[in-house]
């Protein structure tokens, strides 16, 4: 089972979590600070996953991702918190983080995102390698082979999944894309996120919000993804 690191300053809690998470079989390594759980890192130790508590006096959870980030760690991070606005759970994918989980969440939710997270089955729909090795639409080309975006001659600095993301929007060019199909392919089928039936719908804006911010990056004017007011999202082909 995959190695956890348990980063929060309130005891009970950590403990509460800690102790289930070991009755499922999982490795736990925990910290009261971030100031301790950086020490461990930065001194060579190891885990396949650390879930940070947001709110900690000294080193809040996104600083302690930023220092792990700068010094070239590269753990998955799953944000634990009472914070449900919009703006952290932004500011934490913006960070590098993975995932942002409310605490008050059950057991078995947290769970499954390990379990997405830490053995890599993230995609719902099938991500199988392609014969070609790019594709090219307008100003836009992917490269499979990498991983890599491309505009207007520019390499676009995403994400994994936010190529993905953008790799079934170009595919499905002038098509509707849903919410639901969309966080599918980022967090696996059938999970929900946020408060709500339909609380994944934030989730899917703050990645489309960050995917526009970096394509007009290289350009100002790009305008090729299209919201479909209450369904989702559409890539335009128009030059």
């Amino acid at each position: 089972m995959p190695h956890l690191l348990l980063v929060d300053d309130d005891d009970l809690f950590r403990e509460s979590l800690g102790l289930n998470l070991i009755d499922e079989g999982y490795e736990i390594t925990s910290f009261g600070n971030g100031g301790d759980a950086l020490s461990y890192l930065e001194s060579g130790g190891t885990a396949d996953v650390a879930l940070l508590d947001w709110r900690m006096p000294n080193l809040t959870g996104i600083e302690v991702l930023r220092r792990m980030r700068r010094t070239g760690i590269a753990i998955p991070v799953i944000f634990l918190t009472v914070l449900s606005d919009d703006n952290y759970e932004e500011a934490a994918l913006a960070g590098g983080a993975v995932d942002f989980i409310d605490k008050s969440r059950r057991l078995p939710i947290l769970l499954k995102r390990l379990q997405l997270i830490a053995e890599g089955v993230r995609p719902a729909l099938d991500w199988e390698p392609r014969r070609a090795i790019s594709m090219r639409l307008g100003r836009l080309e992917l490269r499979f082979d990498v991983n890599r975006a491309v505009w207007a001659r520019q390499t676009v600095d995403l994400t994994l999944t936010e190529f993905k993301i953008v790799t079934l929007l170009a595919e499905k060019t002038e098509q509707d894309v849903g919410y639901r199909e969309i966080y599918d392919l980022v967090h696996g089928k059938d999970f929900i996120a946020g408060h709500g039936s339909e609380g994944y719908r934030a989730n899917v804006r703050t990645f489309i919000k960050r995917i526009r911010k970096k394509f007009r990056d290289v350009d100002p004017d790009f305008d090729h993804i299209e919201n479909y007011p209450g369904f989702g999202y559409r890539w335009t082909a128009r030059e």
